[in-house]
């Protein structure tokens, strides 16, 4: 019976695009799907909501036996990426060494089909680690000579959010006081996660579609009044208050030197405040999807019986 199902590679598939993209391809029941991802707790929880999935632990940024289930595979959607941290040799071995691996991997084995998760950054004015590493990733694809969609979405929030929206749900849940650095009016165009799922599914079925798509929310928001209407939504007590912007980056700054692997990072409130705007396309016709708007989304994200309250370990 597998023999008949699309053998899907999901490197970094334990993340937050993982977790949702499998959730969605096994309702459809067409997939045979292999997970690889190094983190050994967000992957203990895969397998406790799919136990029929295949879940590997391995580091895709270094050889090793992971790489024996390329051999049948299908389709290759690369996930991997280091999103937040302090140490830039992270994002070179997670964004950038992991995919010169699975590259040539994809040669080797000829698979037929490969799908780049990159990101909006690349097109970005922010100057940090994550937006360094992704713009060298992409470069990598593109001259690899392998012919792929490159999808660059912007800031995805859904169901096992542990960082970004996620994790900003949560404080306002334990905290009475939520910090807003300067006037929060910072233009945001959030994506949801199962709608970019949804894309990538789309695209796995149809081999034609390739080229670099830019993939934003199509509503552009405050970065005040998402905050609001998460507040909103999760029925939270908390006082939101504005900070100004230099005393919200100094606070960063002081955590991270207690904490390794903060939420929040100097580096990613910069990028906040950056004021990008990204190409809007339409991306519902192309794909041929349906939109969710960022309200309604956030009823599927808070309130969904089965995902709404998993929390992915950092």
């Amino acid at each position: 019976m597998m023999k008949n199902k699309i053998r899907v590679i999901l490197p970094g598939g334990a993340g937050l695009v993982g977790q949702n993209l499998v959730a969605r391809m096994k309702k459809l029941g067409q997939f045979d799907i292999v997970v690889i991802d190094k983190h050994a707790k967000n992957l203990e929880s895969l397998r406790r909501l799919h136990p029929e999935v295949s879940a590997i632990h391995g580091d895709v940024s270094a050889p090793g036996n992971w790489e024996d289930c390329f051999k049948s595979a299908d389709v290759v959607v690369m996930l991997q990426a280091q999103i937040g941290g302090l140490y830039y040799e992270e994002f070179e071995n997670n964004n950038i060494s992991s995919t010169k691996l699975i590259l040539d991997l994809v040669k080797k084995y000829h698979i037929p089909r490969v799908i780049h998760v990159s990101s909006s950054v690349v097109k970005s004015v922010a100057d940090d680690f994550y937006t360094k590493s992704k713009i060298a990733q992409e470069k990598l694809v593109l001259e690899s000579g392998i012919s792929c969609p490159i999808f660059r979405p912007t800031l995805m929030y859904g169901w096992f959010d542990r960082k970004h929206l996620g994790w900003l749900s949560r404080l306002m849940l334990r905290s009475p006081i939520f910090p807003i650095p300067g006037d929060g009016k910072y233009s945001r165009q959030p994506l949801y996660v199962g709608d970019f799922c949804n894309i990538i599914i789309s695209a796995i079925s149809r081999p034609s579609i390739n080229g670099i798509f830019n993939i934003s929310g199509l509503e552009k928001i405050d970065y005040i009044d998402m905050i609001l209407a998460i507040k909103k939504t999760i029925h939270s007590k908390c006082w939101v208050i504005k900070i100004p912007y230099k005393a919200f980056y100094f606070l960063l700054w002081t955590w991270a030197i207690f904490d390794r692997n903060p939420p929040f990072t100097a580096q990613q409130l910069e990028a906040l405040v950056a004021r990008d705007e990204f190409e809007v396309i339409d991306w519902p016709a192309i794909f041929d999807v349906k939109f969710t708007s960022f309200h309604l989304a956030l009823e599927e994200v808070y309130k969904d019986p089965m995902y709404s309250n998993i929390v992915l370990d950092f």
